[in-house]
Parts: structure tokens; sequence; C-alpha cells
């Protein structure tokens, strides 16, 4: 039975790949991916097979990485971040019923909410949630929703694709929602850039600052819950260890 791994690269950098994920690269015959996702670590195999396809052909490349594992290859399919967070593990196991000459393993990375958070210092520290801005295949009024509840809960959030060319005043949209569910204007917020690549840049600013913030797919969102502060110019969300412990 031959292997497909569907493998989270992490933001990028080759530091960022974890061991798993390079044993997996190793062993594949063929790398599979976006254009983009495979430029990032074909250079470290130029051996190897590669096929890339362009965005919104994801079907189409899950099942040409599905046969090519059952013709008798061992295939690396390439995610951002991490394979089973908005990647292509989901699909892949979707389609598998079809294919059951392949045997697909899942291989973990550092998904941008991990890695932005770590560029910011720690506004994951408590209890988040994770929510896309995209509607390409969630209706805008379930996310709508899921950023009320999630104002209510009063959760940290991390948004993954807040803006686009097509969907430039979403993060505005989605802001206007959590002021209107009761978050301040001052929430201490943050946003990081090309995580982990070559011109990477961040920001700490409030949630009244970050609605009218110019960003883009390549960016991912930060916004704090109430105990969610600002020290020396990093984005912290206490876990509440100095209510426990002598301060």
């Amino acid at each position: 039975m031959n292997t497909l791994y569907v493998v989270g690269l992490g933001p990028g950098g080759e530091q960022f790949l974890t061991g798993q994920a390079r044993e997996a690269l190793e062993k594949a015959q063929v790398l599979c991916g976006y254009t983009v996702y495979v430029d990032l670590v074909a250079p470290m195999f130029p051996e190897k097979e590669t096929y890339t396809s362009p965005m919104k052909k994801e079907l189409d490349r899950c099942r040409w990485a599905m046969e090519t594992a059952q013709n008798g290859k061992d295939v690396a399919l390439v995610c951002s971040g991490d394979a089973g967070v908005y990647g292509m593990a989901g699909l892949l196991l979707q389609l598998s019923p079809q294919y059951p000459g392949v045997e697909i393993q899942v291989v973990a990375g550092v998904t941008a909410a991990l890695s932005g958070g770590a560029v910011l210092g720690a506004p994951l520290g408590h209890d988040f949630c994770v929510i896309s801005l995209s509607d390409l295949l969630t209706p805008w009024e379930v996310i709508e929703k899921r950023l009320r509840c999630a104002a209510w809960g009063d959760f940290c959030l991390c948004l993954y694709n807040p803006s686009s060319h097509k969907r430039a005043d979403y993060l505005a949209k989605a802001c206007d929602i959590l002021l209107a569910e009761g978050k301040s204007p001052d929430t201490v917020c943050g946003w990081v850039r090309n995580i982990g690549r070559e011109g990477q840049s961040a920001q700490v600013l409030s949630l009244k600052e970050l609605r009218d913030a110019k960003l883009d797919m390549f960016t991912t969102v930060f916004i704090g819950s109430s105990t969610t502060q600002e020290i020396s110019g990093r984005m912290v969300t206490p876990r509440g260890y100095e209510k426990k412990c002598e301060w």
C-alpha cells in the first residue's frame, strides 16, 4: 500500500518544519500542492518530482495526489501551517473511501495562530477561537454568528484570511460586530504579516485602530479578550497564575 502524506509546513521557513514533516518529505517520491507552498520546499529536494496547481483547484489537486499514490508512488501533499487547520487533510480523508489502496498519514505543522502568536508575545495564553473571514466556503451569516458568539464568550480571537481585494471591508465588518457585542474599542489586538518569511512585519494596536487597518490574506489577526494586556510592546493574555500565587 502506498502512502500519501499530507504535510503541514508551518509558516514557510525551513527552520519551522517539524522533524516528522521533514521525514515525510524525504520519504515521498512526489511533492504536490498549491504552487506557492511547493516552491517553499522544492529547493530542499531538487531531485524530487513536483506537481503544482493554482488556488481554487483543491479538489483536482487532492484527486491527483490520491491517484498518483494509488498508481504506485509515495506522495507528499503540502499545506501551509497545519494540514488539518484550513488545510487539505480533511478533504483527502473525505475522498479516501474512493481510493482504498492509499494510506493517508496526516503530519502536523505549526499553524499561523501559533507562529504568529509567538511573534506578538503570548496573545493566546487563555481560551481562544480561530475563525476564517473568507466566505468562499462558509456563508458570511455563519461567520458573523461565530464572531458574535466569540465576543459573547469573551474569547481571544485569531482571524485567518482577514481581507482580500474582493473582501476589502471584511475585517472592518468583523470589528464592528465585535464592538456591537460589547468588545471595548481599547481591546488589545495585533497582526502579523508574512509570518516566518521575508518581509515579516507585526503591530500591536487597539481594536478601534485595527478596524481601519489595511491588511491582506498574508496577515493573521489577533483580537484580545477583556484581560489581554500590552506589556513592553508585546501582546499578553494572562492565564491567571497571578491569582493563585504570591506575585
